[in-house]
Parts: structure tokens; sequence; C-alpha cells
């Protein structure tokens, strides 16, 4: 705990003397920074198993989709832009080879450092990030690319412009053409899945969790803030989300738990790199026998058939 608080505190004293010396507003992003502080000096229920896992997540120098991407793929072209408005730093994306196979990339990137996380706005994207995955997706289904995604955001990006550029539109569109690919799909999360950011490019044929990532409809802070109005209940709404990856295998939400080396994925990238894209590999290699009718109609199936209910 103590060092995930010197390392919020030195982002936000990062972040402050950026803002100092380039005049630009960084409010929205040192807020966030702020209120995971004081979450951090405010727990309450520190032996949460759950939320140590979405700790776990966020911890500094876990491997981020580029460090995947340098380490599993090779001929990596980034395609920019969404052809409407301009182009989106948090999600990139483009043509690659993995393994023998040829594949489309969409890829959610926080940033490795200070300036890094500032440009990617910490993985959360703008309308265009989302529209430029649908034009990636129409270009994936156009050559017959498999289309690999690698989810981590705490969510979509949540700023005023965003807002006005129609976010929410955006990410029921990329979620509407996700599910009419007629090439397989294998999404993994590989560090926070929060909301519709992440599900936006996360209907895949196959859904794939690291062992210490989290996936849930709200992360853990929201969830205490609407509900008891104190963020700082985190811990007990992480307990409650069932947001891990053991929890997410058991609903069926997920189909399989990528294992990580031991003590977390920061401590050996390497190692993860290889289990996650050994995991990749063999999923694709078990969709590329379906038909494209297949697998729509089995993307379809996966997701209509998720959740729990009960008819009175």
């Amino acid at each position: 705990m103590a060092d995930i608080r010197r390392n919020l505190e030195r982002q936000i004293g990062d972040l402050e003397k950026l803002a100092r010396e380039t005049g630009e507003n960084f409010e929205t992003e040192l807020k966030v920074l702020r209120d995971r502080l004081l979450r951090v000096d405010r727990e309450r229920e520190p032996d949460s198993p759950r939320w140590a896992r979405v700790q776990l997540a966020r911890t500094p120098g876990r491997p981020t989709a580029l460090d995947y991407v340098e380490r599993l793929v090779t001929n990596f072209v980034e395609l920019h832009g969404d052809r409407t408005f301009g182009d989106d730093t948090a999600l990139i994306g483009g043509p690659a080879k993995l393994g023998e196979r040829h594949v489309m990339l969409l890829l959610q990137q926080k940033g490795r450092d200070t300036k890094g996380r500032v440009k990617r706005r910490f993985g959360m994207s703008n309308p265009e990030g989302y529209r430029k995955a649908i034009r990636l997706m129409d270009l994936a289904d156009k050559f017959r690319l498999p289309v690999v995604a690698l989810i981590d955001t705490p969510g979509a990006y949540p700023g005023i412009d965003a807002e006005e550029r129609g976010q929410a539109w955006a990410i029921a569109q990329s979620i509407q053409r996700m599910a009419r690919l007629t090439v397989p799909a294998v999404c993994a999360v590989i560090g926070e899945g929060g909301s519709g950011g992440a599900l936006a490019i996360g209907v895949g044929n196959r859904v794939l969790i690291q062992e210490n990532a989290w996936y849930s409809v709200i992360s853990p802070e929201s969830c205490a803030a609407i509900l008891w109005r104190d963020s700082a209940q985190a811990p007990k709404a992480a307990e409650a989300l069932q947001l891990t990856a053991p929890d997410l295998l058991r609903l069926g939400i997920v189909d399989e738990v990528v294992r990580e080396p031991d003590g977390g994925a920061h401590t050996n990238a390497d190692e993860a790199s290889r289990l996650l894209g050994a995991s990749l590999e063999r999923h694709l290699s078990e969709l590329s026998a379906l038909k494209p009718e297949e697998l729509r109609a089995g993307r379809a199936r996966r997701f209509r058939e998720l959740g729990v209910f009960e008819l009175v």
C-alpha cells in the first residue's frame, strides 16, 4: 500500500508540474489521481481479497497493451484517425502478425509514465477512439483478419467534450459493429475492464482475463459513491460486484483465466506475455475453423446467455 501511495503522489506532482509548464488544464486527470490517493489514505477494509486484486490490476509497472505488442507481434502498423473528427491516443490499433497469423489489433493503452498517461488519458477513450475501432473492424472484415482486442481502461473518458461529440452513441455503435463481425474476435482484459469503455471492444467470440485483472459494469469507487455516497467504501463495493477473474469465470462472463507470473504480471513482463500469447493463439486457432455465419451466431448466443434471471 505504501508503494501505491508513493507512486500516486509522484504522478500527481509530475502532472501538476506539467500543468504549470504548459498551461494546459489537467484537472480531470488530477481529480482521478487525488481521489485514488484519498481512498488509499482512508482504506477501511484492507483485507478485502477482491479489492486486493483491483489494486494489483493498477500496480505501477504492470505491462500495458503496447508492452505485450512489443513482445508478441511483428509487423504492427498503427492506423490513425476516425475519418470524422481526429485521432484518439487512448485506443490504438492496426494490422499485425501474431505468430504465423495476420490479425487486426485493437488496444487500450494507458501509458507507461506520467507524460504517457496524460497523452493516453489513462486509457480512457473519446468518441473518436471508438469510431476508429469501428473503422478497423470494417477493415478486418474486408481483409479477413481476425480481431484481437486488449482491454485496459477504467472507463470511457468522462469529459464534457466527449459527451458533446456523442460518447454513449459511439460506444453503442462499436458494440453493434463488433457483434456483426464475420471474422474471429478474441478479447483479453489485461488490467482494468471498466464499464462501457471496455465493453465497446469486448464483444468477442472468446473473452479472456488475466489472473489479476478485473472487469465490471462499474468501477468499485463509482459504485461506492452511488450506493454509500463514499468512494472510500470501494473495497466493500468490490466484494459485492464480484469483478475478479475467478468470479467472472464462475459466472460464465469470461471463457478463460490467463495465469500470471508469481506476484503478478508486473514481476515478469516476458513470462506474462508468453502466457497471454499462447492463450490468444490457441483460441484463434480454434475459431479459425468456423464459418462467418457460425462466428456471428456464436458471438450473439454467447452474450445473450449472460446473466441470471427468474420468471415470476
